[in-house]
């Protein structure tokens, strides 16, 4: 792995006061335009199957379409799926009743992936706007996955 993912975690908690002025900060257009490339840059550096922190320690939400998407590919009623694999949160999104998620396999892949929800399939939004314009989020996720950390160092590096 490259010298930048060296004790990553533990740079990424020293440096959450930079990303929070980066996040704040930033020449958003200059941002929204680097974001893909170092998108596609991490990706080719830090496999996610080496670490699935996202899917054994939180939960995306499932929206209706999800559900819907899910069950029928699971061959379950909707409520039937609900009542066995979610809940629904302070904020009143149906997410998972366990961690990790319980589609989740030893080897680290998603039993779900072809139909998994679309919070999964857009994470870590390290190519879309929501890495500036949900900050909180931005930091959370840099704190335990590495392709986030990966692309804030690479944009605090950039004058």
């Amino acid at each position: 792995m490259t010298d930048i993912l060296h004790n990553w975690e533990r740079k990424s908690s020293g440096h959450r006061k930079q990303y929070q002025r980066l996040l704040q900060t930033a020449d958003k257009n200059k941002v929204l335009k680097q974001l893909p490339s170092l998108h596609e840059e991490a990706f080719e550096k830090i496999d996610c199957l080496t670490c699935a922190n996202c899917c054994k320690q939180f939960s995306p939400r499932f929206k209706t379409p999800d559900i819907k998407r899910i069950s029928k590919h699971l061959r379950m009623k909707e409520g039937e799926f609900i009542e066995r694999y979610l809940r629904l949160d302070e904020d009143g999104d149906y997410v998972t009743r366990s961690t990790p998620c319980p589609f989740l396999a030893e080897d680290n892949r998603c039993g779900i992936y072809e139909t998994r929800p679309s919070d999964c399939h857009r994470f870590p939004y390290t190519d879309e706007d929501v890495l500036l314009k949900r900050p909180a989020i931005t930091l959370k996720n840099s704190s335990f996955c590495p392709i986030v950390y990966f692309v804030l160092e690479k944009l605090m590096q950039v004058p």
